[in-house]
């Protein structure tokens, strides 16, 4: 009978702090209306298949009424036709505002002090993301067949009209981040974000796990940069790349930071794992670099790496960091770079304030990104206590 009671006691103790944990996740999290933009279909500002963009806004409160996050949703991008047809298809609204459903704001999106102590007040915005080239597609023509739109420039372009409008204009502060394929974003509009708003407001940029690096696969290849160039040539992007850029070399390069940021005049804060989940996956192992899935099992669960396959990821971390040092060279930018195993961060609750473990310099990545953006400090520190990648 005791091991029973002991037994019944312990499953009434997990019970509780399940409870407890799903109380906290509710309340570090806040639901955030979804706002179709119909009005962008007449300016052929439009998802892939036609339907119009969407964004969810927060507004701010009290002293950071003037002050404007912008968040540019995560998603990947399509590369074919084929692609972007699946993509319209999918369920979670990456490729059409039909689908889409409200995502809770967290992490640098909270609205509490506790939390997110910079911007919990300023409004807060979460753009969606729907066009598959990391807002940077600018084509004319429709697709006849499987009318295709290929438009995020003009995407970005009217969201950040509307936000204008509704009191961005008067920003005094502004701050576009993004994460994955948003953080990518976040960088090549970084300029065009900056040019829409007043000289006097204070601009700047921090993507999230968008530092894609062009550095050797496992078969000693560079097999993303020929992805990027799919993405590049089928969006057209080319036209809406940072100019400096792409006059230099082709294209599709320019989606590389190490490449492009040298051409961004507006600050930027990189906030990256050395160890990123995604780089991990598809630049350092993608299928074709590695067709006997040598790697599948390492690159899912650590504990499976081999001590040849930790160096080899070690390797890449060295590359990873040679990629990021073109940005960190430069006296505005910043950079947070950990050794977590994972990718995005600063949408995630204990990564963006909540872990100790998660600290560099004795600084949260909160604390960081915001003593940067009011010129309180410089920040450019790498995790150098751990070298191998670990699971925080």
């Amino acid at each position: 009978m005791a091991v029973i009671s002991t037994t019944r006691e312990l499953l009434k103790y997990k019970i509780l702090l399940l409870s407890f944990m799903i109380f906290l996740i509710l309340q570090c999290s806040e639901a955030v209306n979804l706002t179709i933009l119909q009005s962008a279909v007449a300016k052929g500002a439009v998802c892939l298949d036609g339907s119009p963009p969407a964004y969810q806004l927060d507004k701010g409160f009290g002293d950071g009424v003037n002050s404007w996050l912008v968040d540019l949703q995560w998603g990947g991008w399509c590369d074919s036709v084929q692609d972007c047809i699946a993509r319209v298809n999918m369920s979670n609204g990456l490729g059409s505002s039909k689908f889409m459903s409200e995502f809770d704001f967290t992490g640098i999106l909270s609205n509490q002090k506790n939390l997110n102590p910079n911007f919990y007040n300023w409004n807060r915005v979460y753009m969606r993301y729907c066009d598959g080239s990391s807002f940077t597609g600018d084509v004319d023509k429709v697709d006849p067949v499987n009318n295709l739109h290929f438009r995020g420039a003009r995407v970005f372009d009217v969201i950040i009209e509307e936000l204008l409008t509704l009191g961005m204009k008067d920003a005094q502060n502004a701050l576009l981040t993004g994460c994955s394929a948003g953080a990518l974003a976040s960088i090549l509009n970084c300029d065009k974000f900056r040019g829409f708003l007043p000289s006097s407001t204070r601009v700047k940029c921090v993507p999230d796990a968008g530092y894609f690096a062009h550095v050797k696969d496992l078969s000693g290849k560079y097999l993303t940069s020929q992805y990027y160039d799919r993405i590049v040539t089928l969006h057209e992007s080319a036209k809406r790349l940072p100019s400096g850029c792409t006059s230099s070399m082709k294209p599709g390069l320019c989606f590389y930071p190490q490449f492009v940021t040298p051409y961004i005049n507006t600050p930027i804060f990189i906030l990256n794992s050395a160890y990123d989940t995604w780089q991990v996956d598809y630049i350092l192992s993608p299928n074709a670099a590695d067709p006997n899935g040598g790697f599948t099992k390492c690159k899912t669960n650590l504990s499976e790496c081999s001590a040849t396959q930790i160096k080899r990821l070690e390797e890449f971390k060295s590359d990873f960091l040679k990629a990021v040092s073109v940005t960190a060279k430069k006296a505005t930018n910043g950079i947070f770079i950990n050794t977590c195993y994972t990718h995005c961060q600063s949408e995630t609750q204990s990564a963006w304030l909540g872990d100790p473990a998660l600290k560099l310099g004795n600084k949260t990545m909160s604390g960081a990104v915001g003593d940067w953006f009011y010129d309180k400090s410089e920040f450019r520190k790498v995790d150098n206590k751990n070298v191998s990648p670990h699971y925080c």
